[in-house]
């Protein structure tokens, strides 16, 4: 069953509203006590048929081929293992570092790279030079070129 009891009080009391209302004019306050205690009881009794039909209307339709699970093993695990693809990222890397489409193309790329360049190393950039040792003219040449002059 849908709900609890409480959901019946609440139609109970509903019950009891609507009888004081539409009695409080015409009847004296021990005839309106008496219908409430009835429509209170009335009322109570006819929320579970009403819950019934609501939980039916509005439960959502099981899925065509779905495995229902037990209420009990529902939430009792939780799988956070995510596959590696350590090795994949890697190659995808090297090859997108050497603009090779495939891993045979970058294979090739990388021996006729090698052949060419052996001096070329990925990730390894040249050391900065230090101008401790430079001559004034040098410096003052390179400051020049470099602000335009």
């Amino acid at each position: 069953m849908q709900g609890t009891w409480r959901w019946n009080v609440v139609f109970g009391m509903t019950g009891i509203v609507l009888t004081v209302l539409f009695s409080i004019g015409n009847n004296p306050l021990s005839v309106i006590m008496l219908r409430s205690l009835y429509a209170f009881i009335a009322f109570f009794v006819l929320a579970y048929p009403i819950r019934y039909v609501l939980a039916f209307i509005l439960k959502p339709p099981a899925m065509i081929g779905d495995v229902q699970e037990n209420e009990e093993t529902k939430g009792s695990s939780l799988d956070l293992t995510t596959p590696d693809e350590g090795e994949d990222l890697n190659d995808l890397l090297k090859a997108q570092m050497l603009g090779a489409a495939n891993p045979a193309e970058q294979e090739q790329q990388s021996s006729s790279n090698q052949e060419a360049d052996p001096a070329f190393r990925p990730l390894a950039p040249p050391q900065f030079v230090s101008t401790t040792n430079k001559q004034p003219e040098d410096l003052a040449k390179a400051l020049r070129h470099l602000t335009g002059e």
